[in-house]
């Protein structure tokens, strides 16, 4: 059993950073691939990014390639998710969450959502 607490998010102006940290418990966090969605206003939530249980394979979604890097740290037990270049349609509410290894398909774990708006 994994559970996740998302944090990070916050107010920031079109073209700065944020980092986004997925805290997760639990001894199966390094047996599993996590990955980040985000829901935005009036929007279906969607896959962002995803890293494989050891953090050799990841995956984004194409709106966000070049600018967004997810990360692990399995000894620490987090998840990251560094964006740059921020644009205001990056403004969601943002999820992390176990995810199937070859899919990326989310699983029941999913964390808190995290604020993350964009400013023009």
């Amino acid at each position: 059993q994994v559970q996740l607490v998302a944090s990070g998010g916050g107010l920031v102006q079109a073209g700065g950073s944020l980092r986004l940290s997925c805290a997760a418990s639990g001894r199966n966090f390094s047996t599993s691939s996590m990955g980040w969605f985000r829901q935005a206003p009036g929007k279906e939530r969607t896959f962002v990014a995803a890293i494989s249980l050891s953090g050799g394979t990841t995956k984004y979604a194409d709106s966000v390639k070049g600018r967004f890097t997810i990360s692990r740290d399995n000894a620490k037990n987090t998840a990251s998710l560094q964006m740059n270049s921020l644009k205001p349609e990056d403004t969601a509410v943002y999820y992390c969450n176990a995810v199937f290894a070859s899919t990326y398909i989310p699983t029941n774990y999913w964390s808190q959502g995290t604020q993350v708006t964009v400013s023009s």
